[in-house]
């Protein structure tokens, strides 16, 4: 996702040390500082800030730029907010960027709490809170919460989830205080969009289900079959998709693509992603590579049609071994 210039301002910052910074912004309107501020929180805070993001813009500015390998985030808004505006404003303005940054993503927090805290706390919850929050957390941090509740609760979430695009964001907002509180309580450390397109709801049940033991997993698409057999067939597509493959174990990997031929495998690697087709190259014997790059360079203009259907028989491998509960993944 694309810098604002705020946030380029703001990353531009921490590539100083917090005097210079502080030193930088004298003389600057105390609205932008918390501006800048609350860019700087949102960033780190949702795991956006990076080092070669900071170097990047800090180059664009000076080319002999040296990092500082043991840059505190928290030490240096504070002392650059210190210094800029004052301790008793620095802590309101402290203040008025956390509740910025909890009305712009409400369940930030709520992503860092433990597997066993959140259990704790949802598991009291309505079906539809619950699945609020787990749409919301990364599939396998909500695989580990869904996999520890009761089963007739894991039934009921998951299909509340194929339609949480339908709840409101206040709703959304209501849910995420509600569980920050609970979780503060509980003495646990924890802070989404608020939108979620359907189809992207769907796809995150769908990887947060194959993340579940196969004997719970296949339980849990069978009682949404009864419920909703449609729903249950397009969660069970969606586990599998042809982006997933860089993430396949070799092994598994191997498995499904035999018995398709080098003109299939040219057809599938046609302008195929770079992760894509070194993982499946990766996954044939030298000879087998050389017959497809063959094949390839005998290719003119293939038909999109064509490349769908050889990457669908790869894809239709995968799920059928993922159905059998023998599709590994190296990583999520």
């Amino acid at each position: 996702m694309p810098l604002t210039g705020k946030q380029r301002a703001a990353l531009l910052l921490t590539s100083l040390d917090a005097a210079t910074a502080a030193e930088l912004l004298k003389g600057i309107d105390p609205k932008t500082v918390q501006e800048l501020a609350v860019e700087l929180s949102y960033l780190d805070a949702a795991g956006q800030r990076s080092d070669r993001q900071t170097a990047d813009v800090a180059r664009q500015f000076c080319k002999s730029l040296q990092r500082e390998t043991g840059f505190s985030f928290k030490t240096f808004l504070k002392e650059m907010l210190r210094n800029t505006v004052g301790e008793e404003q620095a802590r309101r303005i402290q203040q008025e960027i956390q509740d910025l940054l909890e009305r712009r993503d409400p369940f930030m927090s709520i992503r860092s709490a433990d597997v066993q805290s959140l259990k704790t706390v949802l598991e009291t919850e309505h079906p539809q809170a619950i699945a609020v929050v787990l749409s919301e957390l990364p599939a396998r941090r909500g695989s580990e919460v869904l996999g520890q509740l009761g089963e007739d609760v894991r039934v009921s979430v998951i299909s509340r989830m194929t339609s949480v695009s339908s709840v409101t964001p206040e709703a959304k907002l209501r849910i995420a205080q509600m569980v920050r509180t609970r979780l503060e309580a509980a003495g646990s450390q924890g802070g989404g969009a608020l939108q979620v397109r359907p189809e992207q709801a769907l796809r995150k049940v769908a990887v947060i289900v194959r993340n579940l033991d196969k004997e719970v997993r296949d339980g849990v698409l069978e009682a949404i079959g009864q419920k909703d057999q449609e729903a249950a067939e397009n969660i069970a597509n969606l586990m599998v998709m042809w982006e997933d493959l860089p993430m396949v174990g070799d092994r598994s990997l191997q498995q499904a693509l035999r018995g398709l031929d080098e003109r299939q495998l040219a057809l599938a690697l046609h302008e195929a992603p770079e992760d894509a087709a070194a993982k499946i190259k990766s996954n044939i014997s030298e000879r087998a590579a050389a017959m497809v790059a063959e094949e390839a360079a005998l290719m003119s203009a293939p038909k999109k049609e064509d490349v769908r259907a050889a990457r669908e028989k790869i894809v239709t491998a995968m799920r059928e071994l993922n159905r059998k509960g023998e599709l590994t993944f190296e990583e999520e």
